[in-house]
């Protein structure tokens, strides 16, 4: 865009361009060879602790011998377009045509097996990316009835581990789910009515019971 060897003095054609002029006289810095040498060894945890940020990964390096700080990994990390892979917030979209129902297990008490389930969506780290877990729990009994991997974020996973749930065990009375979009769809709930599941939906209590639950009591 800027010609040197223009009549206009190149400060002009940065003006008409709207150009900072440092940005002409800009010359690129090369990688330098000890940086590289932090980025292969970087690349190769991250790997295998593909969740390890840039503390992680700088504990790891001076346990080989690499003086270097928190900041300047985190610099190379986005030089290299990687970052740590953990469970982001708002993973449960909720979408804005999608019938929202009441919450049913307010003061009630849960005693027997097929009372009340609760679904619910989260995702398992890989060496390489993640996948999709929806888990089927029983409350009162605590134990995990039906699961499903995917790596896509839909709904079908969800419908495979209820259905798979209920023809093992039988339909529940209530099955309660936060406000994620795949858990209030029709295909979802259509399918918990089509049964004569009563459906309760809340935001917070069923996704932090369920995660404690699937994290410390693993039961598939």
């Amino acid at each position: 865009m800027i010609d040197r060897t223009h009549t206009l003095l190149v400060a002009r054609q940065c003006r008409l361009l709207r150009l900072a002029r440092s940005t002409v006289y800009y010359q690129p810095t090369p990688v330098s060879d000890t940086a590289l040498a932090l980025m292969r060894r970087i690349d190769a945890p991250d790997l295998q602790y593909p969740f390890a940020g840039a503390r992680m990964l700088r504990a790891l390096l001076r346990q080989e011998g690499h003086g270097v700080g928190r900041r300047q990994v985190a610099t190379l990390m986005r030089r290299m377009g990687i970052m740590a892979i953990y469970r982001k917030p708002r993973t449960s979209q909720r979408h804005p045509i999608h019938r929202i129902y009441p919450y049913l297990l307010r003061q009630l008490t849960i005693t027997r097996p097929n009372h009340v389930w609760a679904a619910d969506i989260t995702y398992i780290p890989m060496r390489r990316g993640f996948v999709y877990l929806c888990a089927i729990l029983d409350w009162a009994s605590r134990r995990v009835l039906a699961c499903r991997l995917s790596n896509t974020l839909t709904t079908g996973f969800c419908l495979a581990a209820v259905q798979e749930a209920i023809s093992r065990y039988g339909a529940p009375e209530i099955f309660n789910t936060d406000q994620g979009c795949q858990l209030t769809s029709q295909e979802f709930t259509g399918l918990l009515n089509d049964h004569g599941i009563q459906i309760s939906m809340d935001g917070t209590v069923a996704r932090q019971r369920l995660r404690r639950t699937v994290v410390a009591e693993p039961q598939i």
